[in-house]
């Protein structure tokens, strides 16, 4: 014990210097700074978890080191203690304690999944975000020259390029969106902090729907500080709005293994204020990069049950 007391001590104090966290990040238990309005919901309910695990940890620690330190044969003298073969108020204590911890994580949980997973009839602004291998691209469904009669979401337009889409979602679109896109590349780099991938941009204090849709495989849309991420899968689409509340540029990555290349599936966010958000958006329309990119597989309808009852 003299021994190996000093080395476990040594290296505890390794871990808790080397690790590159500050007192600022402890509170958050190592997820990054949130950077939308949602987000701290996500990081109470982390933090929340942690807090229940602690206490649930040192019950059980406590428990084992009293066993051990009063029960231990030096102590009692006695070669083989009483037996017990059943105490009812501890077994019911052990069965009824988990069943509570469980119930209450399910209800915050089910809670704030309704909350994040929550969409609006008419966002501020839609971005469809179309995964393919191997990277990412960002159809931005906008108003773009502020003109409602320049409205190419016509109906074959829809059919032709965003048919991944249900119409219970391209209702939700703005009137006279034209749209404008950027389609991502592996070896892309943002120019200001030159990491790879593609970047997408937001504006600041307004409301983003995002619309998930694959061209192959199962990818994963996850931008690090939302504290969420939500698969991108082919046939099938999925949606949920933020509202980015931090101006910077922030790592994106794809979180789903989709194949060879998967660790190449890296973006950018830049949330900026919306006046150089709208002005992004003419950039893209001066260069071209009007309409939208193939959002993917078309949507096939729900998941049915295809087994068949034999006799």
């Amino acid at each position: 014990m003299r021994r190996t007391l000093p080395q476990a001590l040594a290296a505890g104090l390794v871990l808790a210097t080397a690790t590159g966290c500050t007192s600022k990040d402890f509170p958050r238990l190592g997820m990054p700074t949130p950077v939308t309005d949602e987000a701290p919901r996500v990081l109470s309910l982390w933090q929340g978890s942690w807090a229940a695990a602690l206490a649930v940890g040192v019950l059980v620690w406590g428990l084992i080191i009293w066993s051990v330190i009063f029960h231990r044969r030096s102590r009692t003298k006695v070669e083989i203690p009483a037996q017990t073969r059943y105490n009812m108020p501890i077994e019911a204590l052990y069965t009824v304690v988990p069943i509570i911890i469980v119930a209450v994580l399910f209800y915050f949980t089910a809670r704030d999944e309704t909350k994040l997973m929550a969409t609006s009839k008419k966002p501020t602004h839609v971005v469809n975000v179309v995964g393919y291998q191997w990277s990412w691209g960002f159809n931005y469904v906008e108003d773009v020259d502020g003109d409602p009669k320049t409205d190419v979401n016509t109906k074959d337009s829809l059919h032709k390029e965003l048919s991944a889409i249900p119409d219970r979602m391209t209702k939700g679109f703005p009137k006279g969106a034209e749209g404008v896109y950027e389609a991502g590349t592996p070896g892309e780099r943002n120019p200001q902090n030159g990491n790879p991938g593609p970047t997408l941009w937001l504006p600041k204090g307004e409301k983003v729907q995002f619309i998930l849709t694959s061209r192959d495989v199962i990818h994963d849309f996850w931008v690090l500080p939302f504290l969420m991420k939500q698969d991108v899968i082919p046939g099938h689409v999925n949606r949920f709005e933020v509202t980015p509340s931090k101006e910077g540029t922030y790592r994106g990555k794809c979180a789903e293994l989709c194949g060879v290349d998967h660790s190449r599936m890296l973006f950018n966010v830049k949330i900026v204020s919306p006046e150089r958000y709208q002005k992004h958006l003419e950039d893209l329309a001066k260069k071209g990069q009007t309409g939208y990119i193939p959002a993917g597989t078309a949507t096939t309808g729900g998941a049915k049950n295809a087994e068949t009852n034999n006799p």
